[in-house]
């Protein structure tokens, strides 16, 4: 089996960079968030937010350290969507490269745009996040995100060519054919959702190929939150090591945070290449900046983009930051794994909760996948929970074959009643349980769906 080279997360794409003392990095930003400050004055949207904040017509005096941008008004979602398209670019089309946009499930599309010098940019943080997992030149990568609009797939594409890696560019679905692949050319590294690694497992199993056909060591895993849970059923099921890379399409795309292997083994979490990203903990009720160590809502700043520069962006997503120093030698500030989104709470008769708390709880009994659906609805006046969840295959296989030809299934009653009450005694919610058949719920090669929710129909 081929070796991912050195195993080593010690191996730094860009030291230079990357090793920076706090007072050599806090210099750069405090220089590139002046720059930016100037740039935003070419669009209209942001000249007019920062001028009711007191900095007009590129005025920058008022900022004179890292601690003047609690001042600085946020942006949201909403801003890229009711600027859509591209109200928010500072660059003319003509100075545009490339455009990716969100599917615009939850609403309008955003629309994000990349200079040639923004793709150059990301190609950087890509190639650093992929050595930050340990990959190296002369790595195969069976990239799976999609290539398309989303910005997963060119984004890694891009890093690993500048890496020296070798792509094998797959994109999404078929997944007999990913095997395939991973089979005939000899893949070192997955890069995917978690959700769809699991897939590619199960659908090993299914098919009874067994784990030494194939020769990957590494996943690289994003675009939707995942649990410790699902990173141990990753890693036994393919037998690789799970790492998280995080970003999102209003930044740059994956790139932005990578864990490294000290820092996964520690669950230290994500390096943020903070030379190009500002990062925030906030208050997500005052918008007020917590301290280090302190969990909050993840905010971002974009300090060298050039098509569509962001300012203060709240992302929606639970983190913490912190500098305690990592094995691996990198200087920058880690985020915690993100493990929820605020706009992914749900409220059901008054509790609050998030999906992945679910996933927890059945990520805990092995009969179980990690696949499953809550759907929400309203009787009258009241909201009913149902959850969906699918046994795992060999459990399936085995309780089919204690109880063929029977419609009772003992084994099926207690995990039901199990999970009932641990939602109700762990969460304080309510729910009817049903377990399916594996293969019964949609499958996704790009995010999971875990929720659908049918009171605004009524």
């Amino acid at each position: 089996m081929a070796k991912v080279a050195n195993n080593s997360s010690t191996s730094i794409w860009n030291p230079k960079i990357e090793r920076l003392s706090e007072v050599e990095l806090k210099d750069l930003q405090l220089s590139r968030l002046k720059a930016l400050l100037t740039k935003l004055q070419n669009n209209d949207f942001y000249r007019d937010k920062l001028k009711g904040h007191g900095i007009a017509n590129g005025d920058i005096g008022k900022i004179t350290s890292l601690a003047d941008l609690k001042n600085l008004p946020f942006t949201v979602k909403s801003d890229l969507q009711d600027n859509y398209p591209t109200g928010l670019f500072s660059k003319p089309a003509s100075e545009v490269s490339r455009f990716h946009c969100s599917s615009g499930s939850k609403g309008k599309p955003i629309v994000v745009g990349y200079t040639t010098q923004d793709i150059a940019t990301w190609s950087e943080v890509c190639a650093r996040s992929l050595a930050c997992a340990g990959v190296s030149r002369g790595n195969i990568i069976q990239n799976s995100y999609g290539y398309g609009l989303f910005t997963g797939g060119l984004g890694i594409h891009y890093g690993a060519e500048l890496l020296g890696a070798t792509v094998i560019p797959a994109s999404g679905g078929m997944t007999r054919r990913q095997i395939t692949l991973m089979q005939d050319l000899k893949s070192q590294v997955l890069c995917c959702t978690p959700t769809y690694a699991l897939n590619i497992a199960d659908l090993m199993l299914e098919l009874e190929i067994p784990l030494e056909t194939i020769s990957l060591q590494i996943g690289i895993f994003g675009a939707e939150p995942w649990s410790e849970q699902m990173r141990k059923q990753i890693e036994t099921k393919l037998s690789i090591k799970a790492l998280d890379i995080y970003g999102l399409s209003e930044i740059i795309g994956p790139g932005v945070s990578m864990e490294c292997q000290y820092s996964q083994a520690e669950n230290g979490g994500l390096h943020i290449w903070e030379d190009q990203f500002l990062p925030e903990i906030i208050d997500p009720k005052t918008g007020m900046p917590l301290p280090e160590g302190e969990e909050g809502e993840l905010v971002f700043t974009t300090l060298t983009k050039e098509a569509i520069p962001i300012l203060r962006y709240r992302t929606g997503d639970i983190s913490s930051l912190h500098r305690t120093p990592c094995a691996c030698g990198r200087s920058m500030v880690r985020m915690s794994r993100v493990k929820a989104r605020l706009d992914d709470m749900l409220i059901i008769r008054g509790v609050n909760f998030y999906p992945s708390s679910v996933e927890q709880i059945l990520l805990s009994h092995p009969e179980l996948s990690a696949r499953f659906l809550l759907v929400i609805d309203r009787e009258k006046a009241l909201d009913t929970l149902s959850l969906q969840v699918e046994l795992d295959r060999q459990t399936a296989h085995k309780w089919g074959e204690a109880y063929k030809g029977t419609e009772a299934n003992p084994l099926h009653d207690r995990l039901k009643a199990e999970i009932k009450n641990l939602l109700k005694d762990l969460l304080a919610i309510t729910a009817e349980v049903e377990l399916m058949m594996p293969g019964s719920l949609p499958h996704s090669e790009v995010k999971a769906v875990r929720v659908i929710d049918k009171r605004a129909k009524k």
